[in-house]
């Protein structure tokens, strides 16, 4: 049994933060209703690449939405509809959780705000996650990963020290705040299995990011030292870089004395272990430029493969930087199953990744993400006990959709 099985959650998410968390509530086994639009579906449906029928054809399923929505029931309902907004009321009576991130004060207007739902089923775990909060100066303000990543720090520390501010390219303000809401989530439905109780989750993207600078910002609070980008260096220990070599680079870290005079060893360079410079991690970082220029002009000597095979040999924490394709044929993403491909319709398998979510001795389940409308039509039988002749005339009046 999955942790969350019997449990049902009610996504009424769009983008990346918010299917994010659903989608970790489905891996752990949850039931997730996963409400979109009908026509239009989520905007993440619209951003290429998309994935390609049998003939070649492009399909609706997009690599940013296949990433976000697996283990999810596709329902397609117009929520700005009276009539699309009762079937959401009606589902929420029957469901355990309920997630939005929808602009502040948009889903009171259709009934459908955190405390009107809890107000019809008061076991409801309620989950809202906004750009900066429900109110404060910003409230009202759009957030976009980027933007989020530059207001809340992140960028300030990330590229070359000559060079400008730089985001990651995976949205990770977006996938932490998802993140973030989802643990929020399973902490309130404990607190619901031990008390009855079961309440909001008030999630900001700005609370995440900030969080997210965790060493960094309180080393601020503390100094008032102002982090400043170091490229790829590690800021709290030396060596700790990326390295050109003969063939590319290599990353290595030698975050302690032992494994600093083990990198010495394998370098050919022991007399650097006795320099009195490098003698301790606090002066190595100190003189972190000095120290690079002796280990970069040893590793360019070699190709990567090679010293790899040397660092790994003297247990040095080193590895090669992959870029797709290589992470892709990677020998220990293969023995971990990280990559699988599910079938999808139409003669089609959706590549997908697997929950990073282990637990002893159970598999977590790896349901391709919904198309558009695919489960409308069953969960609203099963759930709310519409007829067919019901489901039809809903369809008709462009209510809900039954695509497939």
């Amino acid at each position: 049994m999955r942790p969350l099985e019997g449990i049902t959650v009610l996504d009424l998410t769009r983008v990346v933060a918010g299917p994010w968390a659903t989608q970790l509530l489905g891996d752990l086994g949850a039931t997730v209703w996963k409400v979109e639009p009908p026509g239009a579906g989520d905007d993440t449906r619209r951003i290429g690449p998309h994935l390609r029928d049998a003939s070649g054809a492009p399909t609706r399923e997009s690599a940013f939405y296949l990433a976000c929505n697996r283990n999810k029931r596709g329902l397609a309902i117009d929520v700005q509809r009276a009539e699309g907004a009762a079937l959401v009321r009606a589902l929420a009576a029957r469901a355990d959780v309920f997630v939005e991130n929808s602009k502040a004060g948009s889903l009171e207007k259709l009934g459908l705000g955190a405390a009107q739902l809890r107000a019809l089923n008061p076991r409801l775990v309620t989950c809202s996650i906004t750009g900066f909060g429900p109110d404060g100066p910003y409230a009202k303000r759009p957030a976009y990963d980027v933007i989020m990543q530059g207001m809340a720090g992140l960028m300030s520390t990330v590229g070359e020290p000559d060079g400008p501010p730089t985001r990651t390219a995976i949205p990770i303000a977006d996938l932490f705040t998802g993140m973030t809401a989802a643990v929020g989530v399973l902490g309130a439905l404990l607190r619901r299995a031990r008390t009855g109780e079961a309440g909001h989750v008030d999630c900001a993207m700005l609370d995440a990011s900030v969080a997210m600078n965790a060493h960094l910002m309180l080393g601020f609070l503390m100094t008032g030292e102002v982090p400043a980008r170091i490229g790829n260096a590690n800021p709290v220990a030396a060596p700790s870089n990326v390295y050109a070599t003969a063939d590319g680079h290599v990353i290595l870290g030698a975050g302690n004395d032992r494994q600093f005079q083990a990198l010495c060893a394998a370098l050919g360079r022991g007399g650097l272990a006795a320099d009195p410079r490098f003698a301790s991690n606090d002066l190595r970082v100190r003189h972190r430029a000095a120290l690079d220029a002796e280990v970069a002009a040893v590793l360019r000597t070699r190709p990567s493969a090679a010293w790899i095979a040397a660092l790994e040999a003297a247990g040095v924490p080193c590895g090669p930087i992959q870029d797709m394709r290589g992470v892709a044929e990677d020998a220990q993403v293969a023995h971990r199953g990280l990559i699988r491909h599910v079938p999808h319709g139409a003669g089609v398998a959706a590549p997908l990744l697997r929950s990073p979510v282990r637990l002893s001795g159970e598999e977590a389940p790896l349901d391709a993400p919904p198309r558009l409308g695919a489960d409308t039509a069953a969960v609203l039988r099963e759930a709310l006990g519409l007829d067919e002749a019901r489901l039809s005339a809903l369809a008709a009046a462009g209510v809900i959709g039954l695509g497939g």
